[in-house]
């Protein structure tokens, strides 16, 4: 059976992208030099089997454009998660999400990385 495995980005500050990360519910598995010289990290949401990779080299730089690509992770209460990410000072959008929630629309979000890769999330 072929299985996906991880998804890559370029980032501009490997630090502060795992600590974005982080406080989504990432945990750090592993950092590592590629062949290429390029640093690695490999982050990963408790009871997933896919990772993801964050990658930083000095002689790269990163741009992303709006709406390139996003992820998306599932939360069991929207409500509940983009509230610590709140108090975590991660911006989530729309604005005014909680109003929207609690009028019955679906219950999506946003909040954008350090290098402006969206991340998507839903109630799941």
């Amino acid at each position: 059976m072929i299985r996906f495995l991880h998804t890559r980005i370029r980032v501009q500050d490997l630090d502060a992208s795992i600590a974005f990360y982080t406080k989504l519910g990432y945990a750090e598995k592993e950092r590592k030099a590629s062949p290429q010289g390029n640093q690695l990290a490999f982050l990963e949401l408790p009871g997933n089997d896919v990772f993801l990779e964050l990658t930083w080299s000095e002689d790269y730089k990163t741009t992303c454009p709006e709406d390139l690509m996003h992820t998306c992770v599932g939360v069991p209460d929207i409500i509940e998660y983009c509230g610590a990410l709140e108090k975590a000072g991660i911006e989530i959008w729309p604005s005014g999400w909680r109003e929207k929630f609690s009028s019955g629309e679906r219950k999506m979000a946003f909040v954008t990385d350090p290098d402006g890769y969206e991340v998507e999330i839903l109630e799941r």
